[in-house]
């Protein structure tokens, strides 16, 4: 086992390889769960050298890992160009808010997509606001002009590309660079790509967060968030997580990074699939729009063809003429797909969204009903044949 897994670059090389120096491992194969809150020291000189070193590796007390949590961390930094390090957290809303809460300070401003994800909009206009932040919000297919929303007090973005319920592309190293130039922090909510199929800090981006939850871990079993960075938020990023006593288990950190190890491919087959049932449902009379930027015909394609290397299971779709009834009639029928949120496992998933709720800065508005897929590690014929039944209990609905 080499201590030096990063000088391989193919995706799955790394996906398997990354985060498993014998530091961690030791003789075996995978970091132990090293469950434990006390950290013992030989002697009271150790006990006071303990305190001059804030690096994984360094044993100091339970809060601030062990090579068991340590391991993953160094695996999700090695997967992502360009990054120093890698603070985990307990869900990805904590990573997203532990993130902000780095970079701004009372007075300030942070920009917020428009198509964020809904537990960001709260923390945002709820919790941020409550610390003297205010929070503003921005059309995601805004490009380089997000330069005339800055003001004096923007310090932060948030983006999120593709947005989870509308799949709205962003022009990520336009917005970025705008940032850049006006010394504004950029964080990147990357959960739907992750590294592999959008290395964020390449593109630009100062600090990229994923929800773990989703396809690191990949069998929808743990909660799990991280941030990854470079070094000029990296101090900051990891102070304020242990600051606010951010700590995950041993037991979830082992969880999730054994799930690291098939990301690549369970992203392949998720993608695979994804792409067969969007197109199947582009075929489907009672379907008008597919919201997949993978698809040509999906908006953001051009987008994603240029700065993406894939596209995972998660995307919308449009049922003409239907209502919240028929939508419901449609969902119910389906017994392959669970009804659920959070997405990123082997299972898929269906769920009524109603984006035109979490909305500030732009308006949505489509005829008939939105429906979000989340396409498993399942056959597609089975999944298809489920859907296919599903759209006669909707037909008949209508």
């Amino acid at each position: 086992m080499t201590d030096s897994p990063s000088k391989f670059n193919k995706p799955a090389t790394q996906a398997v390889a990354s985060g498993r120096r014998k530091a961690w491992t030791g003789a075996v194969v995978n970091p132990p769960v090293w469950r434990a809150s006390t950290h013992l020291y030989d002697n009271v000189a150790a006990l006071k050298s303990g305190t001059q070193s804030n690096a994984d590796g360094s044993f100091f007390y339970g809060r601030r890992g062990s090579p068991t949590q340590w391991s993953l961390a160094d695996a999700m930094t090695e997967m992502e160009p360009g990054a120093v390090g890698t603070m985990l957290y307990p869900s990805g809303v904590a990573a997203i808010g532990c993130a902000l809460l780095a970079v701004l300070k009372p007075g300030d401003e942070v920009l917020l997509t428009d198509s964020s994800y809904d537990p960001s909009r709260s923390y945002a206009d709820a919790f941020l606001k409550r610390m003297g932040i205010t929070a503003r919000y921005y059309d995601p297919l805004i490009g380089s002009d997000i330069a005339t929303q800055f003001s004096e007090k923007t310090k932060a973005i948030l983006l999120e590309s593709p947005g989870s319920l509308t799949f709205e592309v962003q022009d990520v190293p336009a917005i970025c660079k705008a940032a850049k130039a006006e010394n504004i922090v950029s964080l990147l909510d990357n959960t739907w790509a992750t590294s592999r199929f959008f290395p964020a800090l390449e593109a630009g981006v100062d600090i990229s967060i994923v929800a773990a939850t989703k396809y690191i871990v990949g069998h929808s079993d743990v909660m799990m968030g991280a941030a990854t960075t470079h070094d000029r938020y990296w101090t900051r990023l990891r102070r304020t997580a242990q600051q606010l006593g951010q700590v995950v288990s041993p037991d979830d950190a082992y969880l999730a990074a054994r799930g690291l190890r098939t990301l690549e491919v369970r992203l392949q087959q998720h993608q695979a699939a994804a792409l067969v049932i969007a197109k199947w449902l582009q075929q489907r009379e009672e379907v008008g729009q597919v919201f997949y930027p993978a698809l040509p015909k999906s908006p953001g394609h051009a987008l994603w063809k240029r700065d993406f290397k894939g596209s995972s299971g998660l995307f919308s779709f449009q049922l003409l003429h239907g209502d919240e009834n028929s939508r419901a009639a449609f969902i119910d029928a389906l017994t392959l797909f669970g009804i659920g949120y959070s997405w990123g496992g082997f299972e898929s998933l269906a769920l009524p969204v109603d984006p035109e709720k979490y909305r500030t800065a732009t308006k949505w508005h489509m005829e008939g009903a939105l429906v979000r897929l989340h396409i498993g590690l399942e056959d597609p014929d089975d999944l298809i044949a489920d859907l296919a039944k599903a759209f006669e209990h909707y037909n008949n609905a209508l």
